[in-house]
């Protein structure tokens, strides 16, 4: 069975979310990385025409609205916010930064 969230924390001074899983494991997801790797049509366009998504450093989550409980849809301080983030997703990317030894 795959770790669910257990709790999300916005660490917004850090640009960090920390997600906790039902498994034990933490991972700590910079908010770049998030808007970086967004998923939506836009952003998959953008990447299949070989452009590169531009995101300032310093670009924070504004906001996390629930998507049923399959995951989350972010809102960044660039204004973009169109994108679905499911916790296998998440988890994939806390993974690529925290491999398991």
């Amino acid at each position: 069975m795959p770790a669910t969230p257990e709790a999300l924390t916005d660490h917004s001074a850090s640009g960090v979310l920390e997600v906790r899983w039902s498994d034990g494991s933490v991972h700590e997801l910079p908010h770049a990385l998030l808007r970086r790797r967004c998923r939506c049509a836009a952003c998959e366009q953008q990447r299949r025409s070989g452009a590169t998504i531009a995101v300032a450093e310093g670009v924070r989550l504004t906001a996390l609205h629930p998507i049923s409980n399959q995951g989350l849809n972010l809102v960044f301080s660039d204004g973009h916010g169109r994108g679905i983030y499911p916790w296998a997703y998440l988890a994939a990317l806390g993974a690529e930064l925290s491999p398991v030894a």
